[in-house]
């Protein structure tokens, strides 16, 4: 990642990806009339019913905002590759978790549908697309954990990142992982590190360690 061009937009976009969710979740969420945790389908589809424009709105914010996190992510692939050297296995793999965290994020906002579709959707309709955004809330926490893990390898490993960060990383993941508490991780940890990660990533690049990854583990 030599390019002062990638090294601003990994900044940029991860900037970008926060600023869109927490925009999205105030329009779908905060500007919206309340809705109990166990609403049943009837309220669910008054509420949609009252609130159909900030739910689009909200939900088209948020998924730009997955949209502006794959591209940071894939900025972000370009350093780990730089320094794991070789066949990019763990770069790979972690890109792979970031990308599956956003189309889960995207899912998250299926309330979107419903709203669309609101004049003709029935109430069940509209409760079962209310659920099933929890469905996919657990997905994007689950597939952060494949993108935490492999960035702290290669942040042991390769350099390609601080070795701290690596920690970070690490503690993240397994709080990820750990349901009671994984929601916090995701809401309030992944932005966090996103913003340091993208900090780190605009910063004159590291030397390049090909093959780094390859001789840590011969």
């Amino acid at each position: 990642m030599n390019s002062r061009f990638d090294r601003i937009s990994a900044l940029v976009t991860a900037v970008l990806a926060i600023g869109l969710w927490i925009a999205g979740l105030v329009v779908g969420q905060a500007l919206t009339d309340s809705l109990p945790d166990k609403a049943t389908d009837a309220q669910v589809l008054t509420w949609l019913h009252a609130n159909t424009n900030l739910t689009i709105v909200g939900g088209w914010l948020f998924m730009t905002g997955c949209l502006a996190f794959i591209w940071f992510a894939g900025l972000l692939r370009t350093r780990l590759a730089e320094a794991e050297g070789g066949t990019h296995t763990l770069s790979t793999i972690g890109f792979a978790g970031a990308v599956g965290a956003a189309l889960f994020g995207i899912g998250t906002q299926a309330d979107l549908a419903a709203a669309i579709n609101a004049s003709d959707v029935s109430a069940a309709t509209a409760g079962m697309f209310h659920r099933l955004g929890d469905l996919f809330f657990v997905g994007a926490e689950l597939c952060l954990i494949v993108l935490m893990a492999s960035v702290a390898l290669l942040a042991f490993r390769a350099a390609a990142l601080p070795r701290w960060w690596g920690v970070v990383s690490a503690l993240v993941a397994v709080v990820l992982w750990i349901g009671p508490i994984g929601w916090a991780a995701l809401i309030f940890g992944t932005p966090v590190w996103t913003l340091g990660t993208a900090f780190m990533l605009a910063r004159t690049p590291r030397p390049k360690r090909s093959g780094a990854l390859t001789e840590a583990l011969a």
